[in-house]
């Protein structure tokens, strides 16, 4: 008998994302409030088997993200981000650690902490600190303590089990490793204090002083920074972006059909774009989750496509974004219409680290491609 319960064989996870888009999307306005936080969202992820999904078959989980092309953990995401965005970006951060604990981690670390995750224990993975005073092993040998901060780390507070990145003294390069945390301590979310996105529970956690030994690090110094799965891993919150970008448009769309004003042919030529944005980066989603799972492309090939489907999916949802509010006019910054707060959480997950970087590496990477336009994103061009 299994130390957890395993998931259902013909367990369906597409099934289960929609059940809780619908319950979550229904609460997002609840949440929306400085400190927010999805936890009744975050327990349906738990009781309907979406926090165990993403471990893998042999171990009780359904594998989600392991099938070839990843289709099913991209549909699982954007469902997800479509419900709500705070809580896309805590499952895609809860799906990162699982990964990379499949990965990277011995047999013993990933049957104990699989085990967590079949329990009901959130993930997440914090890598941006400041500075000064980010996270470091004070201990020059096997054991030690942490000392230092993470920021911007999201469901800071709630999630139990964090991936972290620290300094090490006694290795080369940057350590990962799983810090265990209990629920409400050693976070200040004082500073989150953004538009949108304030049910993510976004701060700063304090690990001083929590023990760490050789047990809690996964893999080799910098395995973490390892490419394409560092960023070519970037697919996912698109995917989570793209679910925000439709509820964006169902919402602008919904307000034309109860409004009587979708006959306008000014309005429906705006619809008619959004369309095409929206299903631009569905399109870009479903090829960069094949292409970031494809192990006979060149790693840079990869991490350039990837890229690419970053900054597409953000043009789109500024499109939408721009169309969609023109659309509606006034009403869609009201607070109490649908479109105000969806607006808002999308403007501000889209805003996402180095664009400028992203789309210049992708185009070096092209220009230096000895392949027809074409065949760049295939085997043909490795």
């Amino acid at each position: 008998m299994d130390q957890w319960t395993r998931l259902d064989p013909i367990y369906d996870s597409e099934a289960a994302a929609r059940t809780i888009a619908a319950a979550a999307a229904a609460r997002a306005d609840a949440q929306d409030h400085d400190g927010g936080f999805p936890q009744d969202d975050v327990a349906d992820l738990a009781r309907l088997g979406l926090l165990a999904a993403p471990v893998p078959v042999e171990q009780g989980g359904a594998g989600l993200g392991t099938e070839p092309g990843a289709g099913a953990l991209a549909e699982v995401l954007r469902l997800v981000g479509y419900g709500s965005l705070a809580l896309g970006r805590l499952y895609e951060g809860h799906v990162n650690a699982i990964q990379l604990i499949a990965r990277y981690g011995t047999p013993d670390q990933r049957s104990r902490l699989f085990a967590d995750a079949h329990a009901g224990h959130l993930f997440g993975v914090w890598n941006t600190e400041p500075a000064d005073g980010g996270l470091r092993v004070e201990a020059r040998d096997t054991d030690g303590r942490l000392l230092g901060v993470k920021t911007f780390a999201s469901g800071a507070g709630y999630v139990t089990r964090a991936l972290v990145t620290a300094r090490h003294p006694d290795r080369a390069g940057v350590a990962m490793m799983v810090v265990p945390l209990e629920a409400g301590t050693r976070a200040d979310l004082s500073a989150w204090r953004a538009q949108g996105m304030r049910a993510s529970a976004t701060g700063t956690v304090d690990f001083t002083g929590l023990a760490v030994n050789a047990g809690d690090i996964l893999g080799q110094p910098d395995d973490y920074f390892q490419q394409p799965a560092f960023s070519g891993g970037a697919w996912r919150f698109a995917a989570v972006q793209l679910g925000g970008i439709e509820a964006v448009f169902d919402a602008w769309r919904g307000h034309l059909n109860r409004t009587g004003r979708g006959g306008d042919p000014h309005q429906l030529a705006r619809l008619g774009e959004g369309a095409i944005a929206v299903e631009g980066a569905r399109l870009w989603i479903e090829r960069g989750a094949q292409v970031a799972s494809d192990a006979g492309m060149p790693p840079a090939r990869v991490v350039a496509y990837i890229n690419l489907v970053r900054l597409a999916v953000e043009r789109a949802g500024l499109d939408v974004l721009q169309l969609a509010q023109r659309s509606v006019g006034l009403q869609g910054f009201m607070r109490g219409h649908r479109l105000e707060r969806l607006a808002r959480d999308l403007a501000t997950y889209l805003r996402q680290p180095g664009p400028d970087h992203a789309l210049t590496a992708a185009a070096s990477e092209i220009l230096q491609a000895d392949a027809m336009a074409g065949d760049l994103w295939t085997e043909t061009a490795a």
